[in-house]
């Protein structure tokens, strides 16, 4: 019997690709001036709409989903009795995995045969979007939900993401990082960089002066352990940079492909504008 896949905005997967592989995204929220914006959607906000914004000074804050919409959507599968794995977004960054294990909660009280499997990868970003895109590849390939869930385990404790942003601020600003962190990233022509360490938490690990070192110092930390051939590159505002970060690790030969995917609404309005992110599946578990 196969099962569907769920995973929220914060994947930053394409939603034409999701529709392709029959994974159903649930969207976070951004508010910007007191304007509130969906992430899903036809009408979603996009990167480029909010980067605009905050270039002009917008503070943009972001909500996690409620319980009441992830009540709305397992009852949904429950009711149609389709298994369910959702994909979530990293528990120590946002709420959403509290909202959706409670929801399920509620959910089996009136289907108790209901199967709503729920993974905290510790993960967000492209690691979120990566592991959903590796769920899929084993459902397609026959593999029963306990199988995929169990293969995901496994793999997420060795995701590698690294980010490399402009300054602190927008990270401070949104609870993510201590003030005095931020004060010590905003230095002129110091370009931090940070990693989503094994607690599932933004740690910087480096405050680098000047873009083109800063790169050079991310690129040597996601060659350190490498276990498979597949990274991901994402970006703000940056392409240029992205495309030269992923030739850089095409002559690596342990990566026969790297994937670059646009940064989506809801973690770009952490880091802000001008952000690069390197992604990696390393040999061992995170430290």
């Amino acid at each position: 019997m196969t099962f569907k896949i769920l995973t929220d905005s914060t994947a930053d997967l394409d939603e034409r690709w999701a529709q392709e592989h029959d994974v159903e995204i649930v969207g976070l929220s951004i508010q910007i001036d007191g304007t509130h914006y969906e992430t899903v959607g036809p009408d979603k906000l996009t990167s480029p709409q909010l980067l605009a914004e905050m270039q002009k000074g917008a503070k943009p804050t972001t909500s996690q989903v409620n319980v009441g919409q992830f009540q709305e959507i397992f009852k949904g599968y429950a009711q149609r009795k389709e298994d369910l794995l959702y994909i979530a977004f990293s528990s120590v960054l946002s709420g959403t995995y509290q909202s959706a294990v409670m929801a399920r909660d509620l959910v089996l009280e009136d289907y108790p045969e209901a199967v709503i499997e729920i993974i905290d990868p510790k993960a967000a970003g492209i690691g979120e979007g990566y592991l959903s895109m590796l769920a899929v590849e084993a459902r397609d390939a026959g593999k029963s939900l306990d199988q995929v869930k169990e293969e995901l385990m496994e793999v997420a404790p060795k995701l590698r993401t690294y980010f490399l942003v402009d300054d602190l601020y927008h990270l401070m600003r949104g609870g993510r990082l201590s003030k005095s962190s931020a004060i010590v990233g905003s230095l002129v022509n110091i370009k931090p960089l940070l990693w989503i360490d094994a607690e599932g938490k933004l740690a910087p690990i480096a405050k680098i002066r000047g873009r083109k070192k800063a790169m050079r110092e991310m690129l040597s930390l996601i060659q350190e352990d490498i276990g498979h051939s597949t990274a991901l590159v994402s970006y703000t505002d940056d392409l240029a940079g992205a495309e030269e970060l992923k030739a850089q690790l095409l002559e690596n030969p342990a990566i026969s492909q790297v994937l670059i995917m646009p940064l989506g609404p809801v973690i770009a309005a952490h880091v802000g504008p001008n952000s690069l992110i390197g992604f990696v599946i390393g040999k061992e578990n995170r430290k």
